[in-house]
């Protein structure tokens, strides 16, 4: 049985994440601070447990031809040492959609990868990390996350979430469970977001993603 140990280039990943959430800034704002801390102490605890890791077959969807674009964009970023890592970890992504319904002009424009979660590579029932990547020029629709804390981090790029504000490489925007969010990205550049959920492991095993302002 793998483990967490076994796979260095992966170790990296987690502890870069661990620092993007000990060092990234909450804005003064005492939920958000209270989040970062929740998201350090589940992945401590889940490196100290040195998870297990299984594997699945490394999946691409259309939207990852414009991957090597947003790793190379991120190195030039204050992300760099997170997409340093994740380029070496690159080449085994396992890239999903999470719906059973995806719209055809989303398809192309759309798609993440879990990296430590319920679905792994690294098993966790505890926490949830992961990528998502956008093409220029997507929107991707309101929905909402049923008992889901979820905050993401810009590794590259730039996406406006809910047409109230624009988030670029190393900023953090969070939603709160049931608050429902819409994203939308720039018109030539690809976007690439570390993604943290937190939640019951009931909740974070058991998410059905759906759109149109209903929870997820």
């Amino acid at each position: 049985m793998a483990r967490l140990s076994d796979h260095v280039d992966w170790q990296y990943v987690f502890r870069e994440y661990w620092h993007l959430y000990r060092f990234g800034s909450a804005g003064g704002n005492p939920v958000i601070r209270s989040h970062l801390k929740d998201v350090r102490n589940r992945l401590n605890a889940e490196l100290e447990s040195n998870p297990v890791v299984e594997f699945d077959q490394p999946v691409q969807l259309p939207v990852c031809a414009w991957l090597g674009r947003a790793l190379d964009q991120g190195l030039s970023e204050r992300t760099a040492p997170v997409v340093r890592a994740l380029t070496r970890v690159s080449g085994q992504l396992t890239w999903r959609y999470g719906y059973e319904r995806m719209h055809k002009s989303l398809a192309r424009k759309y798609a993440y990868a879990e990296l430590m979660g319920p679905n792994g590579p690294v098993l966790s029932k505890n926490v949830i990390l992961g990528l998502v990547l956008f093409g220029p020029k997507c929107t991707y629709p309101e929905h909402s996350h049923d008992g889901i804390s979820e905050s993401y981090i810009c590794l590259s790029g730039s996406v406006s979430d809910s047409n109230y504000s624009v988030f670029t490489p190393g900023s953090l925007f969070f939603n709160p469970p049931e608050k429902a969010h819409r994203m939308t990205t720039g018109d030539f550049e690809p976007t690439l977001l570390a993604y943290a959920w937190t939640g019951t492991p009931e909740k974070l095993a058991n998410q059905k993603m759906s759109f149109a302002g209903r929870k997820s």
